[in-house]
């Protein structure tokens, strides 16, 4: 499979093939991403923190992630200091190789504040408006997973879901309406589920990014369902 370098993203959450992803965009470095990938092909990757490693003092991401591919972007405010995207999760990949930002993390570095916004800035201007402010890195596309979930499959996952669910609400009592209107909402009711059903349920259930993380890095069906199952059966 061939190799490409792309932008990389590193977020507080597993975004999976198929999900939509809004992001408000107003970081320095990340308008820079935005801005460069609007030029190209509107596509960037996506990857859960990975909370023990640091690149240059920001935070590293997870070797596996989802390319995001914008669909939408806009200003928010006149002066186009933030942004608003809208992106879809496309196909998974692996991270072979970590190119690093030209900047290193400052120190006391708030990027919420104005004060943090402008020493960036300064710092971009400083060492050249053209060098990459973001984490950059070779990747390899992982195959997608082309196997078809069966019915009882998914309605066994959908039940452990709900028992979840209910032990979770404890002592609050939940009844059965109560979950089908959740997964209703969801669009999660179907007689022909996919993948994408599987993600979205497991997303539904997970008490954090984490627990997420070992589902988008599995390669078949059964893998995936296996871990879901767990997932839901974890107390």
């Amino acid at each position: 499979m061939s190799i490409k370098t792309i932008p990389i993203f590193p977020l507080d959450l597993v975004l999976f093939p198929g999900q939509e992803l809004p992001l408000r965009i107003f970081e320095p470095r990340y308008k820079q991403l935005v801005d460069d990938c609007m030029l190209g092909d509107g596509q960037f990757g996506v990857c859960l923190i990975d909370d023990s490693a640091k690149i240059q003092g920001w935070q590293a991401p997870h070797s596996i992630g989802t390319i995001a591919k914008i669909t939408k972007c806009q200003d928010i405010d006149i002066a186009g200091r933030h942004l608003s995207i809208e992106t879809v999760g496309r196909g998974k990949f692996k991270i072979r190789k970590i190119i690093e930002p030209a900047v290193s993390l400052p120190y006391d570095y708030d990027p919420n504040s104005e004060e943090g916004l402008e020493r960036m800035g300064q710092l971009h201007e400083k060492i050249g408006i053209n060098e990459k402010l973001y984490i950059r890195a070779e990747i390899q596309m992982i195959p997608e997973i082309t196997e078809t979930i069966k019915l009882d499959q998914w309605k066994e996952l959908v039940e452990l879901w709900k028992e979840k669910i209910i032990l979770q609400a404890l002592p609050r009592v939940l009844n059965p309406f109560d979950l089908d209107q959740i997964l209703v909402k969801y669009s999660l009711i179907s007689e022909i589920p996919t993948i994408d059903y599987v993600y979205s349920l497991a997303a539904l259930g997970a008490a954090s990014p984490n627990e997420l993380q070992p589902l988008l890095e599995t390669d078949n069906l059964n893998d995936l369902i296996q871990k879901v199952k767990e997932l839901f059966q974890r107390r």
